[in-house]
């Protein structure tokens, strides 16, 4: 259990959820798909010196994160960036590694969150990200944040591969959802924790099918941009955002834990 008063000194670990969070949130998605596209394939690491490597990076990340007491924007995203690819890599371990089929994949990541969700809530009685105040609480938070990109890239592959979408037209459908929770959200009054976690989820295969998108050949249905170009115009975009809010702290809370 936390002492006292390190939890009254924590401020909130997540940043407010503005234009930029989404902008970011989207490209590092997007940049989950490619870099591990990009060192699996390109770089010849193979799949499973790939896994290791990011998971050893991002655990690192984490403990950085971890021992942080407030919302820092660059390790925080940086976090997002490695666990995005990591939470690729997952899926796709089970896929191309395991034979696991995407169906079976989608289902189990889909359970897997919702269990997440279920015990998160139970224990804290919120599932607010504007609550991040504790150790406990953001172990539950970046949990639930790998299994969505772990889910989401099942399903995106599941739409585009598998039922022969397309990328494109993945990316549509997706974007479709996520309009539609929107709309709900700022006209019917959808719960907005309920909207943010929708959102959150869907943003997920909507990135990946856009990286796909970008990255591959014209034959496979993409733009043809590659991993390598496609990863690299949207680190520096990511790395520009930060900048700015790293000088702005137009993003943080700056609230304190309440009782």
């Amino acid at each position: 259990m936390e002492s006292s008063s390190l939890s009254s000194e924590m401020l909130n670990k997540v940043p407010q959820v503005t234009i930029f969070f989404w902008i970011i949130k989207i490209m590092a998605t997007t940049v989950g798909e490619t870099a591990a596209d990009f060192l699996n394939f390109n770089l010849h690491w193979g799949l499973t010196n790939t896994t290791l490597v990011m998971t050893v990076l991002l655990v690192i990340t984490l403990l950085f994160q971890f021992k942080s007491s407030r919302y820092v924007p660059a390790i925080y995203w940086l976090v997002v960036v490695l666990i995005s690819v990591v939470g690729t890599l997952v899926t796709d371990n089970l896929t191309d590694n395991l034979g696991v089929p995407l169906q079976t994949s989608t289902i189990s990541f889909a359970i897997l969150l919702i269990l997440t969700f279920t015990v998160w809530f139970v224990s804290e009685r919120t599932l607010s990200i504007h609550s991040i105040f504790t150790t406990k609480r953001e172990a539950f938070y970046w949990l639930t944040i790998l299994f969505t990109f772990a889910l989401g890239t099942a399903a995106g592959d599941l739409l585009s591969e598998d039922m022969n979408l397309g990328y494109f037209n993945s990316g549509l459908i997706f974007a479709a959802m996520i309009a539609l929770i929107t709309v709900a959200y700022y006209f019917f009054k959808l719960n907005a924790v309920l909207a943010f976690w929708l959102a959150y989820i869907l943003t997920r295969p909507f990135g990946a099918s856009l990286g796909d998108f970008l990255s591959q050949s014209h034959k496979h249905g993409g733009l043809g941009l590659g991993t390598t170009g496609t990863s690299a115009i949207f680190l520096v975009i990511i790395l520009c955002l930060v900048i700015y809010l790293t000088k702005t702290r137009i993003d943080e809370s700056g609230q304190k834990k309440s009782e």
